[in-house]
């Protein structure tokens, strides 16, 4: 599992369940700050937060199951709560590098659901969570309609991506060519495109397989945070960008009315991309929050 790692800031570290992930020190010195992935990327896409954030804090970041260097799982027995297992097993460790401080958590997508999963676990460990349109499914979206959410069409699209490239550069132009990653932060796009491929003959493959992130999203609704939510006491910011029908962004204002202790905070300009394309506006949330809080 480990002989594709040439990250020299990774450690492979277990899971809740003996999984193998991989534990990202993005160095730093000050309070302790993990970083969380969303569905379909992996550690380093989230770096470009993590080095504004270092001057003031000791940064990490972890790959989920079947994500970036972790270990690769049957997708076929995928469950979302293994998630929140990765994230809970990042946050212990990295709180344990740290003298025992509590964590603060950032993350996107099903990286900000995973962290609400690891809080409510273990809500002793978190000084506060900043998740950016965490995917913790409603039980029904309503609509104008009266209609459900119809099933999304990622899966299948997912699964006629393009997993392979003769080069890293033939890669890294295809993404900057078109949607979504083209309005990505040049960083982030970089960084994707070095710490999600592996070499293989005749070029290079997605660490990531498509299926595995396919079946994510057809489990996405599967958690059961949802259902956890009111007993997640952790000062939470539930970020997003500007509500969409039928997007993670619809129900983002739900998720915070749901926690004791969360504020909901809309930026109109943002995408459900928004900490890939707007890194900066994040770091700046995040640390013009955290001083406040002192």
């Amino acid at each position: 599992m480990t002989d594709h790692i040439a990250c020299n800031d990774a450690t492979v570290i277990q899971s809740l369940d003996g999984t193998s992930i991989v534990f990202h020190d993005f160095g730093g010195s000050g309070s302790p700050v993990l970083l969380s992935h969303a569905t379909g990327f992996h550690a380093h896409c989230m770096e470009k937060i993590g080095s504004l954030l270092r001057p003031q804090h000791r940064v990490a970041a972890f790959d989920h199951r079947g994500y970036g260097d972790a270990q690769a799982v049957d997708p076929a027995g995928l469950e979302w709560r293994a998630y929140g297992g990765d994230a809970l097993a990042a946050a212990r460790h990295m709180s344990a590098l740290n003298g025992g401080a509590p964590v603060v958590g950032i993350g996107h997508s099903m990286g900000g659901a995973s962290l609400i999963m690891a809080a409510h676990a273990d809500p002793g460990l978190f000084r506060a969570l900043f998740v950016f349109e965490p995917i913790v499914f409603p039980p029904m979206i309503d609509d104008s309609k009266g209609g459900e959410r119809p099933p999304s069409p990622l899966p299948g699209l997912t699964r006629k991506r393009k997993a392979r490239f003769e080069s890293a550069e033939e890669a890294l132009a295809n993404f900057s060519s078109k949607p979504p990653m083209n309005t990505f932060d040049a960083d982030v796009r970089d960084a994707y495109v070095r710490h999600g491929f592996r070499p293989v003959d005749g070029g290079i493959e997605l660490k990531c397989s498509p299926e595995h992130e396919a079946r994510t999203y057809e489990t996405g609704g599967t958690s059961g945070a949802w259902d956890d939510l009111p007993t997640v006491g952790v000062p939470t910011w539930v970020v997003s960008g500007r509500p969409e029908r039928f997007q993670p962004s619809s129900f983002a204002r739900n998720v915070a009315e749901r926690m004791p202790n969360a504020t909901y905070v809309q930026y109109d300009e943002m995408g459900h991309f928004g900490p890939l394309e707007h890194p900066g506006a994040i770091a700046d949330l995040v640390t013009y929050t955290l001083a406040q809080m002192r």
